[in-house]
């Protein structure tokens, strides 16, 4: 029997069915990112964030689909876990947006949502990855509106959706080498797949699940059989046009976005002149002049210059400033797979460690909030302070160390418990300042710190801090009395500088950037590439060490985790004393899981 219209109900009961089928396979897609490093948290992040958007609908529900969705939406927004969570909580967002107003969902309204959801999910990714949730998604939705021109059924759209999505998914190893590599699909993909496989099981059997579990489900799933992760492996081209081109042509090396809040000025925005004066020391530069918001893009040499100018004109919010030339750097550094790594869903070790309890002590746990104007602090009330920090860590000695330095909220988030977008907002509102910064110290959780400084209606700034030692850097060159465009340079070019490296347990025997790994060694890791594999700590330690120094450091710090005992940390320290008698060093307990020692290697 067709199916050719969705109510809210019928939409909500629809969603439940493909939360229900992520849900059932959240360690699945864990299990998708098995690499020497246990990082697999993608099923996790998307299956929290899944349960909140469901959640909300629960509380709120409606007959009307486009009401339904956007609730669903906020849920899902508020609720984001990890960069997954948050690409996820952006399909629904542009999906909801499509069918706004809607009283019933059909085949064309379906398959346009799809799309919109896709458009809206890559504008929020500074740099799509192939080969990730958003390819699968999107061949999937393109297929849907070819499909939508020829049916009314909306069953049979969501099984052509289904199908394309899994064909596509079935070709992630041939777009990232490290899937091909491993021998698994992507692991964002594979959660998206699931969730359309609910979708269809609905549609095609209506709530089968409540009472048939995942076994009956997918054997009900009409579809093609399960992709092979591994299936036809294909040549993948070495070469690159940005191979071809030398950093130092990139004459204007910061990338910059910002925000100017023109809310309390009442003269006109002087756009010619302001083009003008940014032309004389950039280029790219975009600006878009809304009501009372004008969002400015440019490719500058000197960022201070350019967010003194913006001042001049209003408040400046939502800073993003990104090193070009650094960025070609490590393009040309990395190799093909390494490259492959940089995917936030690879299941490989970005530069952090992660983290992953709430209850440490000396780590707030905020309730959790929602940003309105009786979540901001009164100023009759409260001295609002100049700034207000707030960052994410782990462990006890890490989370006194940033409080030490300044940091006003330390937030615990890490593999399995990355704060959500509301824990970030919650922080974030609670803080009596008139200019907030976060330092997210980890790549899974910067895309839900810059959701959260959307929300936020005030100004906040998200640096994008990819490791603890990165944002004690940061921190140590945050200056309170400063203005908001020296210290945002200054924090930036200090977190920029550090090398990072780590000591963690390989978890299987495999090959990875050249280097044999056997399970239980310990590997190092010098940012994203991994340089050594040793059954000994202290030595992999050492190795790793010597190739971090190799730039020159003079400033090392080392964060003991767990796993380092006092005796090794002795010994480690005799040693650097003796290879290294110039470079000033200093040792900190930081309790971090998972990796014994933390590097950082400063000019």
């Amino acid at each position: 029997m067709s199916k050719r219209f969705l109510n809210g109900s019928e939409w909500t009961a629809m969603v439940l069915q493909g939360a229900k089928m992520l849900s059932l396979h959240e360690e699945r897609v864990n299990g998708l990112n098995v690499f020497p490093v246990p990082d697999g948290d993608t099923g996790t992040n998307m299956n929290l964030t899944m349960s909140a958007g469901v959640a909300e609908l629960k509380n709120k529900p409606s007959e009307e689909v486009g009401k339904a969705a956007e609730v669903l939406s906020k849920g899902l927004l508020m609720g984001a876990r990890g960069n997954s969570g948050v690409i996820l909580s952006q399909l629904f967002r542009g999906f909801s947006r499509a069918i706004a107003g809607q009283r019933e969902l059909t085949v064309p309204l379906f398959a346009n949502a799809l799309q919109q959801g896709v458009d809206t999910a890559y504008k929020a990714v500074v740099k799509p990855v192939e080969g990730t949730i958003l390819t699968v998604a999107r061949e999937a939705a393109r297929h849907g509106l070819a499909v939508s021109r020829r049916t009314s059924d909306l069953k049979e759209l969501m099984n052509e959706v289904l199908n394309k999505a899994r064909e596509t998914l079935s070709r992630t190893p041939d777009m990232l080498p490290v899937l091909k590599q491993v021998g698994v699909v992507d692991s964002g993909g594979q959660g998206l797949v699931y969730i359309y496989e609910g979708f269809y099981l609905y549609l095609n059997n209506g709530d089968l699940m409540e009472s048939s579990g995942p076994e009956a489900s997918a054997r009900a799933v009409s579809s093609p059989a399960e992709v092979n992760a591994s299936a036809r492996p294909t040549a993948i081209a070495s070469s690159s046009a940005q191979s071809r081109i030398a950093t130092e042509s990139i004459t204007f090396p910061y990338d910059m976005e910002f925000f100017i809040q023109r809310h309390h000025v009442s003269a006109p925005f002087p756009e010619a002149a302001f083009r003008q004066a940014l032309e004389r020391d950039g280029d790219s530069i975009i600006l878009i002049e809304d009501e009372s918001i004008v969002k400015v893009h440019v490719h500058s040499r000197r960022p201070g210059d350019v967010l003194n100018l913006a001042l001049t004109h209003g408040e400046i919010t939502h800073i993003h400033i990104l090193n070009m030339q650094e960025q070609h750097r490590e393009l040309l550094e990395q190799k093909d797979d390494a490259r492959a790594l940089s995917s936030p869903e690879s299941g490989m070790p970005e530069t952090s460690a992660p983290v992953v309890d709430y209850s440490l002590p000396g780590v707030v746990d905020l309730p959790a909030v929602t940003a309105s104007p009786e979540s901001e602090p009164n100023p009759d009330v409260y001295e609002m302070a100049s700034y207000g920090v707030v960052a994410v860590s782990v462990g006890e000695g890490n989370a006194e160390l940033f409080a030490s330095l300044g940091v006003d909220i330390v937030l615990s988030g890490g593999q399995s418990m990355n704060p959500s977008t509301e824990d970030l907002l919650g922080a974030i509102t609670s803080l009596s300042a008139h200019h907030i910064i976060v330092l997210p110290n980890n790549p899974n959780i910067i895309m839900a710190a810059k959701q959260a400084a959307e929300l936020a209606e005030r100004p906040v700034t998200v640096l994008p801090t990819r490791t603890l030692p990165q944002g004690m850097a940061a921190m140590l060159a945050f200056q309170e009395n400063d203005s908001e465009a020296a210290n945002l340079e200054r924090m930036t070019k200090a977190f920029e500088r550090v090398v990072t490296g780590m000591v963690t347990n390989a978890v299987r025997d495999t090959e990875m950037d050249g280097v044999q790994i056997k399970q239980g060694h310990y590997i190092g890791i010098k940012d994203k590439t991994i340089v050594v594999s040793d059954p000994g700590l202290l030595e992999a330690s050492q190795a790793l060490l010597s190739e971090l120094m190799t730039t020159g450091g003079e400033i090392l710090t080392v964060l003991t985790g767990e796993g380092a005992d006092a005796e090794q940390s002795e010994a480690l320290e005799r040693w650097l004393a003796e290879q290294y008698p110039d470079a000033e060093v200093e040792v900190h307990e930081g309790g971090q899981p998972l990796y014994p020692y933390l590097f950082a290697v400063e000019p």
